[in-house]
């Protein structure tokens, strides 16, 4: 009963830490081969782990008394590459042996438990940034500035809307409505501003380039079923971008009488 205890106690913080990988973005490949390590370095040498997108599934000693097996459902959430950076040295420290079961389980549940930037901070730095890749495709300062200040009206309301556990596609087609709007009222205000790179720039945050990045990854590296998954994921949410900066667009262009061209 010790044994049967002691592995499933093992496999318990392996799956774990797997899934608080998996839960902040990260690859499939990654995941898979943290937990796999964990097992190792524990003891463990008859495993089967199965990672997809969503989920992990994992085995240990299925042909022993002591047989454990453990299913993890993991909700696709928002990329935190701290919390990989963090993961991936926890997982050295454990493969190196330099980390007991009881201090591995204490640093996770830190880990967990690790609040993220001050939300003024996150909302200035949404505003930086779509300022900058306004610049980059072509805006001048003058549109940049204007950039900046609709990147945090949309974290500000990605801020408020999260709250109601609201769809993330519904959030996407919104926030960039709002984006777009916010651009085209200023436009016929008569303030000069390239509205056209002022929307680029302020829908940025919402574009899932690691996303994509990680469903190449994935499909690369051979993980078919979970990178087709980000890769839906990842276009599903481009659409949804489209749609409301294309429903913005045209509210504006019947409202005005085709004031506003593209």
């Amino acid at each position: 009963m010790e044994n049967k205890q002691e592995s499933r106690r093992i496999l318990d913080l392996a799956v774990s830490t797997g899934e608080v990988l998996l839960k902040n973005g990260g690859e499939i490949y990654r995941v898979q081969e943290t937990v796999t390590r964990i097992l190792e370095a524990y003891g463990i040498e008859d495993y089967n782990v199965y990672v997809v997108t969503n989920g992990i599934f994992a085995t240990v000693r299925e042909r022993e008394e002591d047989a454990s097996s453990m299913v993890r459902y993991v909700t696709i959430g928002d990329v935190n590459l701290q919390m990989i950076e963090d993961i991936n040295q926890l997982s050295r420290e454990i493969w190196e042996g330099t980390c007991s079961i009881d201090e591995a389980y204490e640093r996770l549940e830190m880990y967990k438990k690790k609040k993220l930037p001050d939300k003024w901070m996150r909302v200035l730095a949404c505003g930086m940034g779509s300022a900058g890749f306004c610049y980059l495709f072509g805006g001048r300062l003058y549109d940049s500035a204007i950039s900046f200040f609709l990147g945090m009206l949309l974290e500000v309301f990605l801020f408020t809307a999260s709250r109601h556990h609201t769809s993330k596609f519904i959030l996407n087609i919104i926030g960039s409505a709002i984006v777009t709007a916010g651009a085209l009222v200023l436009y016929m205000a008569g303030t000069g501003i390239w509205f056209d790179k002022v929307i680029i720039g302020g829908i940025i945050p919402l574009v899932p380039g690691v996303a994509l990045t990680t469903a190449i990854r994935d499909l690369f590296g051979g993980d078919y079923l979970s990178g087709s998954i980000r890769l839906m994921d990842a276009l599903m949410t481009a659409i949804c971008i489209a749609i409301g900066v294309g429903a913005a667009i045209k509210l504006f262009q019947f409202v005005t009488g085709g004031a506003v061209l593209i």
